[in-house]
């Protein structure tokens, strides 16, 4: 953290940190505030309403692990400074079949609304992999594409109450890594068992999309991640909403509610649900044996759409949720601040953010009060900037 009291910023990066401000410029009075960089989630699934959404609560930055925002379909939002920016995996590598097509009710259709324009450009890459050589195949589809990193789901539904879903077997899965590896692409694994984690740590995954919750750590797991250099992305709001713990407390927060749309009201006050045996406090506490090991945590929230069925989480909202879920486990205020904005960044390769530095993208949250010592001040929000543009809601 930084000690500064003038930050200068023109067009949409920033200039300086201290020293004399210029004498025509226009001056913002922070008094009593905290100035951070712009919040990073590292797990979403999103589209441009959500963007906006994410923005109004200081997350500047979206990675979508399952979507369509790769590197070609987002010139629309790269440009629009009243919406946070995204990166994507495009979609995540499976089985047919295989998760998450277990999440939707039956008869459910994703996507656009029936009638609604599809957005331009090619259509994208369907992943669904059932041997090494398809998935090594669609590696190379998937960079072609335009995804940011490779998303691989090794998943056989136990989690989610349905057990014996076709699930990447280990050949597949190291065969995909390797091939991205080839590429120089950095992949992700979407893991919600001790397990399948393994799996993914063996496999040779440079990070995790979620923590284990299907039974407590042990040595030899949080070890094999430690020793892997593998990030993780804990996403214990996600986990909370698969043991039918909703969001209603965040939901009931005025700071919260004055931001967020019914629909979302809504889906922040429902849960997943699909896992009430699990334990929050299991979680917490593989939370803090990891960061004790020295392994990078990144915020991500596993927010997707405004549905009851997907609820407990909201864009933007549940990045706070998260940071207090990791003071709560044991990082201090300011390691999980780094949690949202500098780790993430530079595990995923963003160089231009993250940090409040001369040169760096002007992405930046003004919140009353100091997180750094009392997390729960993020909330207090007085200003977001995008790219040195000031958000108007």
């Amino acid at each position: 953290m930084i000690q500064a009291d003038v930050v200068v910023v023109d067009g949409a990066r920033i200039t300086a940190v201290g020293g004399r401000p210029p004498a025509d410029a226009e001056i913002i009075d922070a008094s009593g505030g905290t100035l951070l960089p712009g919040l990073i989630d590292a797990h979403v699934h999103t589209n441009p309403e959500s963007l906006a959404l994410a923005l109004r609560f200081g997350v500047t930055t979206e990675l979508e692990m399952q979507g369509i925002h790769t590197r070609d379909q987002r010139a629309h939002i790269t440009d629009d400074d009243t919406v946070a920016d995204v990166r994507s995996s495009g979609f995540g590598i499976t089985p047919p079949g295989g998760h998450p097509s277990e999440l939707f009710p039956e008869g459910f259709r994703p996507g656009p609304p029936p009638g609604a324009t599809p957005p331009a450009g090619p259509r994208p890459v369907m992943p669904f992999s059932r041997t090494p050589q398809e998935a090594a195949a669609f590696v190379r589809e998937l960079v072609e594409a335009g995804s940011d990193y490779i998303k691989f789901m090794v998943d056989d539904g136990s989690v989610e109450g349905h057990p014996g879903l076709p699930m990447l077997d280990q050949a597949t899965l190291n065969a995909g890594v390797s091939a991205a590896r080839q590429h120089d692409m950095l992949t992700v694994a979407h893991a919600l068992t001790v397990d399948a984690t393994r799996m993914a740590i063996e496999a040779g995954i440079h990070g995790l999309a979620h923590l284990f919750m299907d039974r407590p750590h042990t040595d030899a797991i949080i070890e094999l991640i430690a020793r892997s250099g593998a990030f993780v992305v804990p996403c214990v709001v996600l986990d909370a909403s698969m043991m039918g713990i909703t969001g209603a407390a965040l939901a009931d927060d005025p700071r919260v509610a004055s931001r967020l749309p019914d629909a979302w009201m809504t889906t922040l006050r429902s849960s997943f649900g699909h896992y009430p045996q699990g334990r929050i406090d299991d979680v917490l506490s593989s939370v803090k044996a990891l960061h004790d090991a020295g392994v990078d945590l990144l915020v991500g929230t596993d927010a997707s759409m405004a549905l009851p069925f997907l609820g407990g989480v909201a864009h933007g909202a549940s990045v706070h949720h998260e940071l207090l879920y990791l003071v709560r486990a044991g990082l201090t205020p300011v390691e999980a601040l780094r949690a949202a904005t500098s780790t993430p960044a530079r595990r995923f390769g963003l160089t231009d953010r993250g940090r409040i530095a001369p040169g760096l993208r002007a992405d930046l949250l003004l919140v009353e009060g100091d997180p750094t010592t009392t997390i729960g001040d993020t909330l207090n929000i007085r200003a977001v900037w995008r790219r040195g543009t000031r958000q108007r809601h």
